[in-house]
């Protein structure tokens, strides 16, 4: 009996598929469709008992004269689907044609268009390497999923695809066709830091979108071009936009400001040093006429002119050029961030006591521990009361404790650029036998290695200096020191001349010395490092036999490759594969600074494997910590990737898996980087706790005080313990140091608001987890610091007098209260012995004066007694309802300049019908960092904030500002 055309389903559920799986074996075609369309409507359900007959769909789908093959097909993609057979599922997709719906939502598709994009980015990548082509089959899959982005107005998910998928035609036209052409292409620059892992195309894809930014009909977003411009390296760009805009109207300088400091925010100086150059000149007044018509006005006619001569050069030094070269230099910026952390240094000297009465003098570990606490406390506050306060303590530092207690001046000082040397004058090198007895040369060293840091990424006006004391002395601790302080001040500029004292001193071959001109070297090259000096360096590390000048050229090598990426895969693959485990170990921190923030999967599998495969701990130590730079992008993503080597058996691997959290999840106070290190702040060995300890403080770093309280606790016992371990008591007194840094007014930031690595930062803090080593260099981690601060300026760039509103309790973010001093009154009172037969009789008096009671004796005392006992309580309720404090209040208003914490930052706006609000439209929810106001009301006049830091050495108190104090030369 022939059949008319498809058996129709009834609406009873299919208990047995076995009736339809018999229909395939039917002669007759119009049976075998029928089965197909009903088994692909009972697939989900009947899925095993189809897989026994899958040979027998294949071969459907194989026989070219079968009418209904593509149905076929898919019916075994959903088969393979179901068996976990993902990849013969998706070819089983592909070749089902437009019967693979994508506008499905079922779970088989979407699985299906992951694998078949996974798949495609994998052959886009590949197709680089290789000429085979792409099945056509796959990108139409790729092109219909776009499609349907489109018509569901998912144009974020169309950028993230292109992108990953490598289709910048397809970027361009999610861009045009979405409705907010510029909110999407804010995403897509801000989605090109995340998502693209190679450089060159990331390069490439900020070419195109500055090209869309430029061709866009909306207006243009400057801001956003500059920053893409600058990770271009093209100065010459950035320098045409900013002049466009410092020329035009008022709107366009104050975005000329703003950009100055957005780009000043990611540390990289040697580029803005560029970009001025490309300015032009700052705009020069006529010189004032003078008149020579008589005598007897000549001395009017003088006055007058130097008026007008003093009224030009004001005019000129505020120009708006001029005031955009300040902003570029960082001179500007500095010297706020001065002000700011002057004007707001909440730190705790009583504290800073209890710590020094705590450490025993004898143990010069903890006594330098206690010195860097002190700096870190008071970094760039220029406050160093507790130094002058505590002369003879300090003075028992010697030797590199000297050299390092010299140095945490440059610390307290650091940002004072046109006053540190001065500063530092009494411990400097002396030049032609100078009068008076000679430091020694720790202490010489160590104010080099401050000066250094005091003008980190701003060092041009005391290189030369530092140049001349390098040449001058033979002595290996004043070399030292000199190229510490050579590589900040001349960070990341690969100048020639510093190149090559720094390598005569390296040859030089002196274990110290050349220690510090090989991590001078990689501070020198940082992210510039050309391979013929890299490999220059590498060469001289095989020929010495010091440890330390290895260590110290291995360091210097993974500095030289910061933000190379694929680039510096060369120098990586050599170091991580040589036979000397110190320069595997500086291989492992190559990885980490070149796929900085990237979150690199290469380089985390790479890592990962280093970290259970090498057979030396310290590389293992390496390849954890090294984890955290990687990954410091997404620091959600740190403890779980750390998380089962944090449990290792090696106490080496859990170390760096503690720093790895730290390092990554730095300022963000995430619970669970904190739950991960609370059990290694109890472990066994002493180094791991101390690890352990300095990571929470990077990570609690600014926290809610109610957050922090127990930390702070938990280190103020680790302190005071006398019977504690030195190793875990340092680890304790310098994570003090990090939680209260800054005055209180700091965190730690490796990467800028833009999304990119603050070059600065990464490069100090990879040197400063060398400490394990070289204790000195742990003053690094002051140039990780930033101000958390909103500094309005007005088109003058001063700080006008204005407010901004943080709409929450204030109690949540303040301050922490300040150290209260210990009550020694009832220390050493005697307590009086109680003799057994005392206790007994006073037990016998009470039961009987109780039995009295009961009895009803003395009744009317008792309810006299009960009557003044009210009366009593009475009033007590009366006092305490009139002392008590009144409600807290919601919110509060935060005067320019403002402490604003990052977790704050999400509550704190600006007024509605406030004065001064901000020029950049998209600053409106920004109010932190540098923030440029207009001014909506020009005509009034405006009062600005006064300056509370006197910049003059030797003027001030011992507040700040005066010469520096350190221990007795």
């Amino acid at each position: 009996m022939s059949v008319a055309g498809p058996v129709p389903m009834s609406g009873v559920p299919l208990g047995s598929a076995a009736g339809l799986l018999s229909m395939l074996e039917e002669e007759q075609t119009q049976l075998q469709v029928a089965a197909l369309t009903n088994l692909n409507k009972v697939i989900d359900t009947h899925w095993a008992e189809v897989a026994s007959s899958i040979s027998v769909i294949e071969a459907m789908y194989e026989d070219e004269f079968f009418a209904q093959r593509e149905l076929a097909a898919l019916l075994a993609s959903k088969v393979f689907y179901h068996l976990g057979e993902l990849d013969d599922a998706l070819n089983y997709a592909l070749c089902a044609g437009s019967l693979f719906d994508v506008n499905e939502t079922t779970d088989f598709v979407q699985t299906m268009l992951t694998k078949a994009i996974d798949e495609y980015i994998e052959r886009r990548n590949a197709s680089e390497e290789s000429t085979d082509p792409i099945d056509p089959r796959l990108i139409d899959v790729v092109e219909r999923m776009f499609e349907r982005c489109f018509a569901d107005s998912q144009f974020r998910q169309a950028v993230g695809v292109a992108l990953e998928t490598r289709r910048l035609d397809k970027l361009e036209e999610a861009v045009i066709r979405s409705p907010d052409p510029a909110e999407s292409l804010a995403y897509a620059t801000k989605a090109c830091q995340t998502l693209v892992t190679s450089r060159a195309f990331r390069a490439e894809t900020l070419r195109a979108l500055v090209k869309m930014y430029e061709t866009s009909s909306t207006e243009i977003d400057h801001l956003n071009v500059c920053q893409c411009l600058m990770f271009l390296d093209d100065a010459e760009g950035v320098a045409a936009i900013l002049k466009s805009l410092v020329d035009g109207e008022e709107d366009a300088r104050l975005l000329a400001y703003q950009i100055a400091f957005s780009l000043h925010e990611n540390e990289i100086q040697a580029f803005l040093d560029r970009v001025a150059d490309n300015l032009p000149p700052a705009e020069k007044t006529t010189e004032p006429e003078t008149k020579t018509e008589g005598a007897g006005d000549a001395a009017a006619d003088a006055t007058e002119t130097k008026t007008e001569g003093e009224k030009s050069e004001s005019e000129l030094s505020a120009s708006p050029r001029a005031l955009l070269r300040s902003v570029l230099s960082g001179e500007l910026p500095v010297s706020l961030h001065l002000e700011f952390l002057f004007s707001h240094n909440k730190s705790d000297l009583l504290l800073l006591k209890r710590i020094r009465t705590a450490v025993e003098s004898r143990n010069s570990v903890c006594h330098s521990a206690t010195v860097l606490c002190n700096a870190l406390m008071h970094a760039g506050t220029t406050v160093d009361t507790f130094l002058r306060e505590n002369l003879d303590w300090l003075s028992r530092a010697t030797n590199w404790a000297r050299f390092s207690a010299t140095a945490g001046m440059g610390v307290i000082h650091h940002g004072q650029l046109a006053e540190g040397r001065t500063l530092m004058g009494p411990f400097l090198p002396r030049e032609g036998g100078a009068g008076g007895m000679r430091p020694s040369p720790y202490t010489e060293g160590g104010a080099l290695y401050a000066l250094g840091l005091i003008h980190a990424n701003h060092g041009e006006s005391i290189l030369p200096f530092l140049l001349e004391s390098g040449r001058s002395s033979g002595n290996e601790v004043i070399q030292h020191g000199a190229c510490l302080g050579m590589g900040l001040a001349a960070l990341g500029t690969a100048n020639e001349e510093v190149y090559t004292d720094m390598f005569r001193i390296l040859r030089t071959d002196g274990a110290v010395a050349g220690e510090g001109a090989g991590i001078g070297l990689g501070l020198l090259l940082a992210g510039r490092g050309s391979e013929s000096k890299q490999r220059e360096i590498l060469n001289y590390c095989h020929k010495t036999q010091h440890e330390k000048i290895i260590r110290g050229c291995s360091v210097g090598l993974a500095l030289t490759a910061y933000g190379k990426e694929e680039s510096a895969e060369p120098l990586v693959e050599q170091m991580v594969r040589d036979s000397d485990p110190i320069i595997r170990y500086g291989g492992c921190l190559a990885v980490a600074a070149a796929y900085v923030a990237t979150g690199n999967n290469a380089a985390v599998r790479r890592l990962l494997h280093v970290a259970v495969s090498d057979v030396s701990d310290d590389v293992r130590r390496a390849a954890v910590m090294s984890l955290g730079f990687v990954l410091c992008s997404t620091p959600a993503q740190c403890p779980r990737v750390v998380g089962l080597l944090a449990e290792s058996y090696n106490p080496h691997v859990r170390y760096g898996a503690a720093m790895a959290v730290g390092i990554c999840c730095a300022g963000t106070g995430m619970k669970e980087a904190v739950a991960l290190l609370e059990p290694m702040l109890t472990d066994a060995t002493d180094f791991v706790q101390q690890g352990a300890l300095i990571a929470t403080a990077m990570v609690m770093i600014e926290q809610s005080e109610t957050n922090l309280a127990p930390f702070r606790k938990r280190l103020l016992g680790h302190i005071t313990d006398d019977r504690e371990v030195t190793m875990t008591k340092m680890g304790a007194i310098m994570a003090q140091g990090i939680v209260d840094a800054g005055g209180r007014n700091v965190t730690i930031g490796l990467r800028a608001r833009s999304g990119f690595p603050r070059m600065t930062a990464v490069v100090s803090m990879l040197t400063f987890t060398q400490y394990w080593y070289w204790y000195p260099l742990s003053y690094f981690v002051s140039l990780t610091f930033v101000p958390t601060a909103f500094i309005g300026l007005d088109a003058t760039l001063k700080m006008p007098h204005c407010s901004v509103t943080s709409h929450c309790k204030p109690s949540l973010f303040a301050y922490p209260a300040p150290a209260v001093a210990e009550d020694k009154k009832d220390k050493g009172k005697v307590v009086k012995a109680v003799l057994s037969t005392t206790a007994k009789a006073k037990a016998k008096a009470a039961r009987r004066d109780a039995e009295k009671r009961a009895a009803g004796e003395d009744v009317a005392m008792e309810t006299e007694e009960g009557t003044d006992t009210k009366k009593e309580e009475e009033r007590g309720e009366e006092k305490k309802a009139e002392s008590a404090p009144a409600p807290e209040p919601s919110k509060e208003e935060l005067e320019n300049p403002a402490r604003v914490t990052p977790a704050q930052e999400r509550f704190v706006r600006f007024d509605e019908g406030s004065r001064f609000a901000p020029a950049v439209a998209g600053m409106a929810s920004k109010t932190r960092g540098f923030v440029v106001l207009r001014d909506t009301t020009p005509g009034e006049e405006v009062e600005y904030v006064a300056s509370t830091r006197t910049i003059v050495p030797g003027v001030t108190g011992p507040a700040g500002g005066g010469a520096a104090a350190a221990p007795p030369p």
